[in-house]
């Protein structure tokens, strides 16, 4: 007889909501604000935002790789506790910051947290789920997600409002709803999931059809410019410092409502081709920002469309990896996938620093170059995609 079924929206997948909610409306609460922390606070110069930025996401992926496999052996609920933590501590670093380079090791900090967790935190949605869900659940997630994403930029423009636009001020704010979030996590329910005897699916491989889903994924990242920049490119065409939040505001409300029903439509049909859409709308979101020359309402929309991306990828690709690896393996998969991608924007955001220094400041060319090579990634994916992965 078959296992009865379980229903996809369980205990574990609500409170990991909850805390990746407050945790991300403390991320977003500092994040729109970075930019201009480090380049007009700090005055450091704009390829000191690649270099934070891409430092920050290998110290991520590194403490991925390490914390999934971890997660596999010791369980995955105090390895998220422990990393939602860091993540606290780090805040307090980037905010006491006098120069550019604490804001390095408080990113460091708030980053290796995020890497701790969220491979755990990932395997437990997917092992606290049936396999038809995985798409369903890990949507769900991130749009709860992102709408934390959605009220600490709300909260930001408030505090700058209230606190004469004191940036450093506004930053120390973020602090509350990071420890709301360490808290939650002490309500989360350990998943033991056996391990299997077949050596076909031992936990010493990952397998061909992991690096086979994997790899494509991992080298798109290479032309993912992180954030900062483009909110630095917003800002260098002419938009205000309010507005630029506000744009943040609407590309991560277009994330929040488009997550969820994307791993509905990746549950009912391939994941991958859900995921070149996502491409195509990096692709043409970053071309039209390299090629724009000064501020206008189409940045608004462009910046809004871009949420599209994250939406169509972020939870999808961690769907893809999982379908390709067996339950008890999970944390092992997601860890190494998120520690490859990491490198990889490591990569992204050091090309792409380089490039805007050399231009003189100006941020055209990389935007354009991500945007060519975007479009091209998602016609790869989606005229390669023959497995149903």
């Amino acid at each position: 007889m078959s296992s009865p079924k379980r229903p996809w929206l369980t205990r574990n997948l609500i409170v990991l909501s909850l805390v990746s909610l407050t945790q991300d409306a403390a991320s977003e609460l500092m994040y729109p604000l970075l930019p201009l922390f480090v380049t007009g606070v700090l005055a450091a110069p704009a390829i000191a935002l690649g270099a934070i930025e891409g430092t920050a996401e290998l110290a991520t992926g590194l403490s991925k790789f390490y914390a999934g496999r971890a997660s596999d052996r010791i369980g995955r609920k105090r390895l998220i506790t422990t990393g939602y933590g860091l993540a606290a501590l780090g805040k307090v670093f980037v905010a006491s910051a006098a120069v550019w380079p604490m804001v390095v090791f408080g990113r460091v900090v708030d980053r290796i947290g995020k890497g701790v967790r969220s491979a755990p935190r990932d395997a437990m949605i997917t092992n606290s789920v049936d396999r038809e869900h995985y798409s369903k659940a890990l949507g769900f997630h991130r749009s709860a997600d992102t709408f934390g994403a959605v009220l600490g930029p709300l909260v930001a423009l408030v505090g700058l409002a209230l606190l004469n636009n004191n940036v450093r001020a506004v930053m120390w704010w973020a602090l509350v709803p990071a420890v709301m979030s360490m808290g939650l996590t002490f309500f989360v329910r350990e998943v033991r999931i056996p391990k299997t005897r077949n050596p076909e699916r031992s936990s010493d491989s990952l397998g061909p059809t992991f690096w086979k889903v994997a790899l494509p994924l991992i080298a798109i990242s290479a032309i993912n410019i992180p954030d900062t920049m483009l909110l630095l490119r917003v800002s260098q065409l002419g938009v205000s410092q309010t507005h630029v939040v506000l744009a943040y505001v609407a590309y991560n409300l277009v994330y929040t409502a488009s997550a969820y029903p994307a791993g509905i439509v990746a549950s009912r049909m391939r994941p991958r081709t859900v995921y070149s859409l996502g491409m195509l709308a990096f692709g043409l979101t970053y071309f039209a920002l390299g090629r724009m020359t000064h501020s206008s309402v189409l940045v608004f929309i462009v910046v809004a469309v871009y949420g599209f991306f994250p939406a169509l990828t972020d939870g999808i690709g961690k769907s893809i990896i999982a379908l390709s690896t067996p339950k008890e393996i999970h944390g092992t998969a997601q860890g190494v996938f998120q520690s490859l991608t990491g490198g990889s924007i490591l990569f992204a955001g050091l090309w792409a620093g380089a490039i805007w220094s050399v231009g003189k400041g100006h941020g055209s060319l990389p935007f354009t170059i991500a945007g060519i090579l975007g479009v091209v990634g998602a016609i790869y994916l989606y005229i390669s995609d023959r497995d149903g992965m």
